[in-house]
């Protein structure tokens, strides 16, 4: 595979983990409010599957693979690393929207409030898509079939994120039109961050196992520290069993999908 078809590749399938995610959100839009409620923690659960699978079962070991015998510890390194770095920025963000409140003041109306989360959403979203296109673009550098099980779980994660998103910026004031159009916009920094990791591992292969080191990191924690504390809310014994099941799904379409593209 030459390398402007690989490239591609890549831009189709981080608009497909970007922007099609946020198309594909909208369903919600016409599915009754209470409905959809029950609904979305069920996609959260199959999604927190698939990031643990894409990471355990596809990222790393091709990390490992690809270091060779003597770079595992310096694959645990940037494992160790990128949990940091996921850590800092979510810390950043947090510390970010508590500022932007602290500094309008309690005289502050409700609507700046307001208004500057959906400000806040739409940035986050941004830098949240550019990096989900740097993790597609390390995946397909190595493989065609990493980078596909890299889409879907990307996609599994997405879809209930957008959903939420929308919402806010809804409440924020925008109309539906216009916010769904944003939703959709924030998509286009998947393609962006895709393309530059894509120029920038292809001059230095050897950072590639590294990359995927991190990307493994970023599924982990966004699976651990961001979705599971969330499924811990309902802890009745039904909907505990549904979660189960549900991250059993998950971890098991990314184990099929990685062994099918393996064939």
């Amino acid at each position: 595979m030459t390398s402007v078809p690989l490239l591609l590749w890549i831009i189709l399938f981080a608009a497909f983990g970007g922007i099609a995610s946020a198309a594909f959100a909208v369903i919600f839009l016409w599915v009754p409010e209470e409905r959809s409620a029950r609904i979305l923690p069920h996609f959260i659960s199959f999604a927190t599957g698939a990031l643990l699978g894409a990471a355990l079962l596809a990222l790393l070991p091709e990390a490992i693979e690809g270091a060779g015998p003597g770079g595992a510890h310096a694959i645990g390194l940037a494992l160790v690393i990128g949990l940091g770095v996921f850590f800092v920025i979510e810390k950043l963000v947090l510390w970010w929207h508590a500022h932007a409140h602290d500094e309008e003041g309690d005289s502050a109306h409700h609507d700046h409030r307001v208004h500057a989360s959906g400000v806040l959403v739409l940035v986050g979203d941004s830098i949240h898509n550019a990096l989900d296109g740097v993790l597609i673009a390390s995946a397909f550098l190595t493989s065609m079939s990493l980078g596909v099980v890299t889409t879907l779980a990307v996609a599994a994660h997405e879809i209930p994120h957008r959903v939420g998103d929308f919402a806010i910026l809804v409440h924020a004031g925008l109309s539906r039109p216009r916010a769904l159009f944003l939703n959709l916009a924030t998509g286009l920094a998947s393609v962006i961050g895709a393309i530059a990791a894509y120029y920038g591992l292809r001059g230095a292969m050897g950072a590639l196992p590294y990359a995927l080191a991190f990307a493994a990191a970023g599924f982990l924690y966004i699976a651990v520290a961001g979705l599971i504390p969330g499924l811990h809310r309902r802890a009745d014994a039904r909907t505990s069993a549904i979660q189960v099941i549900l991250i059993s799904a998950g971890i098991a379409v990314i184990a099929f999908a990685e062994q099918l593209t393996h064939q």
